[in-house]
């Protein structure tokens, strides 16, 4: 349902200024033209008014942050639509899901980030129910150095073909992920951790990781998880009630 429109209640304290500019004798004025002593009389006027009805302020501040959030909304779509390739089929970024899916789930996470990790089973067992979803995953490291380590020991576990295994053990991974703690869980799950370590410093990595901080960045993902399914950009942790909605109206799309 659209919501009606509604006049800023800052426009009251508006409405006394130009009042006291109406009462003036002396007809128009330009700013320049506003003595020291009638600035200061339109300043006492406004600030009796906003101390008397304080709630003016907490709208004026609601109004910013409702169009600054509109204005960040249509600005992400319209990088959705113009960086589509790189969003869903960038060669650098690992898939998972059915390769071949009519919908696509884009996450941006961090294996730092509790909240990536509480989503991850609601992800799976959308996965596990739902055979015609894609899944893109895009290393997103914004939680310090040793999310940095583990995102570049992701996508090298790929070049030994384990990306997927890596990932879900490394989502499973309690306590703190210090480095030490990525290269064990390398190990357990069958990776050659020297060769391992050997191609995540390989500079197409690096650029990989920069290049999905940057899109999520010009997408308005400022934080870990976020989704892209179909149009939706998605912040935050989802249920799976919500990410089955998303997924039904991308198919209708």
């Amino acid at each position: 349902m659209n919501k009606p429109h509604r006049a800023p209640l800052a426009a009251p304290a508006l409405a006394l200024t130009c009042a006291f500019f109406a009462a003036l004798p002396l007809g128009p004025l330009s700013a320049a033209e506003i003595t020291p002593e009638q600035r200061q009389a339109i300043e006492g006027v406004i600030h009796d008014y906003l101390m008397q009805n304080p709630d003016v302020l907490i709208e004026a501040l609601r109004a910013a942050e409702d169009k600054a959030s509109r204005d960040a909304d249509a600005k992400a779509a319209l990088v959705l639509k113009d960086r589509r390739g790189e969003v869903f089929n960038d060669p650098a970024t690992p898939v998972g899901g059915n390769p071949q899916g009519d919908v696509t789930i884009v996450e941006f996470f961090d294996y730092r980030c509790p909240y990536c990790k509480q989503v991850q089973p609601t992800l799976q067992k959308l996965l596990d129910e739902d055979h015609k979803l894609r899944f893109v995953f895009k290393e997103m490291p914004v939680l310090g150095a040793p999310s940095v380590t583990a995102a570049h020991a992701a996508l090298a576990a790929r070049l030994q073909g384990k990306y997927e295994t890596f990932h879900a053990a490394m989502m499973a991974t309690k306590g703190q992920i210090t480095d030490e703690a990525v290269y064990q869980v390398a190990g357990s799950v069958g990776l050659d951790v020297d060769r391992l370590k050997r191609d995540m410093a390989a500079p197409e990595i690096e650029q990989a990781v920069k290049a999905n901080l940057a899109l999520a960045k010009a997408l308005e993902i400022h934080g870990t998880p976020g989704f892209i399914i179909g149009e939706h950009i998605v912040p935050g942790a989802i249920d799976l009630d919500a990410l089955k909605d998303l997924v039904a109206d991308a198919r209708k799309g």
